[in-house]
């Protein structure tokens, strides 16, 4: 792994994670107004629709015939669907601080996948960094508080969550023979087909289709919360995600998922103004530090992806 190769991973395993955490106060925007199924089936719908036309312009670049794409469905699988049908319905059936607590040991498990399925074992300072990250995240999100709700069927989907993100980085890793591009449409191309079904089934059973339909024409507040989240939260974030994956690895992408919160915290004070407390103030130091720890003494001649290669096609812009 070049210099310049571990400098794109960590900006691009950053941007996306700062994406996401932005997309917290969009996410708060949109469910006022509808609900999660219809949220999530419009983005991921509208996600795939703008980059389908991109590729149909030329402006991307996919080359998925003569392939095999069952890798590409499995990793699809973990992520965008189990993991947020897991993590939406999981957040739903228990408290804030216990989906919060149960978000933030995501760290921790990819770093186990990684050493129990890629054989890449995380440094000490990795780990370390990891876990001061995972203490800061706990203390942002604890310092509103600790509810228990003693709800074992959001536990366990919330544990479906953690999994199967854990299993999508992983499975990003070993796909050589496909670029973060055509990476990032699949997941799109499932998520609109499967969360766009779960949404008109359930507009269906409400008796609300046509208001379904006509929610983002009608509706300007729904209509720029689905926009950010399609647009960055889910095409720029997903291709972030997989470009930081090829290159500098799961361990190292791992350490990066504190800063989602971070950028949550502060975007909800900004533009929520919700209220920003001393605790809150520690947590976002613990990641900060947390992160620096990970990655300030990385070796650039290590590559944390794969032994053999570097994945270099999955770095590729068209």
């Amino acid at each position: 792994m070049t210099k310049s190769i571990l400098i794109k991973g960590c900006l691009c395993a950053f941007g996306c994670e700062a994406l996401w955490g932005l997309g917290y106060i969009f996410t708060k925007q949109a469910t006022a107004e509808a609900s999660i199924l219809s949220l999530l089936g419009w983005r991921f719908l509208i996600a795939f629709i703008l980059m389908h036309l991109l590729v149909w312009a030329g402006f991307l670049k996919i080359r998925l015939k003569s392939k095999n794409l069952k890798p590409l469905w499995l990793l699809a699988l973990f992520n965008p669907v189990l993991y947020f049908l897991g993590e939406t319905i999981g957040i739903s059936e228990t408290t804030a601080s216990e989906s919060g607590v149960f978000i933030a040991c995501i760290p921790v498990v990819c770093l186990l996948a990684s050493t129990f399925l890629l054989n890449k074992r995380p440094t000490v300072m990795q780990t370390v960094g990891v876990l001061v990250t995972l203490m800061g995240v706990l203390c942002t999100v604890l310092s509103k508080g600790m509810a228990s709700s003693l709800s074992s069927v959001g536990y366990v989907l919330l544990m479906v969550a953690i999994l199967s993100y854990a299993l999508y980085e992983v499975q990003v890793v070993k796909l050589h023979n496909f670029t973060s591009i055509e990476i990032t449409y699949i997941m799109l191309l499932s998520g609109a087909v499967i969360f766009g079904s779960l949404a008109l089934g359930e507009a269906l059973i409400s008796g609300e289709l046509m208001s379904f339909v006509h929610l983002p024409f009608v509706n300007f507040s729904f209509l720029t919360a689905i926009l950010y989240l399609a647009i960055y939260s889910s095409i720029l974030a997903f291709f972030l995600a997989n470009v930081a994956l090829s290159s500098i690895g799961v361990n190292l992408t791992s350490t990066f998922i504190g800063v989602s919160t971070l950028v949550g915290v502060f975007s909800g004070v900004l533009y929520l103004h919700e209220t920003f407390t001393l605790w809150q103030s520690l947590g976002g130091a613990l990641i900060i530090l947390g992160v620096y720890i990970a990655n300030h003494k990385t070796r650039v001649d290590e590559d944390p992806a794969d032994d053999s290669q570097n994945q270099s096609n999955n770095l590729s812009m068209p």
